[in-house]
């Protein structure tokens, strides 16, 4: 999968399952303070990444993960190294 597809999969649940605005989604964007996702949002957004790329978020990982790019980075890497391992 790459980085076109995890994009456009994370802006859609983003939008549709968490209700971001969707002009708020860019790379730059913080996900606490520019589009707001909270303790109760992220538990929610854990179950989506699991259901859609098939891999488990572990919270010490999220470490230093605060924008959106870094989290499309993330959930890139996690995907690559699951497909990888496989």
């Amino acid at each position: 999968m790459n980085r076109e597809e995890i994009v456009k999969i994370t802006n859609e649940f983003l939008v549709e399952e968490i209700e971001i605005e969707p002009e708020l989604l860019n790379e730059e964007a913080s996900l606490k303070h520019d589009l707001g996702i909270d303790s109760l949002d992220f538990v929610d957004i854990v179950v989506i990444v699991e259901r859609k790329f098939g891999f488990k978020i572990k919270a010490e990982e999220m470490t230093g993960v605060d924008t959106l790019g870094a989290f499309y980075d993330y959930i890139e890497k996690m995907v690559n190294s699951k497909n990888s391992d496989a």
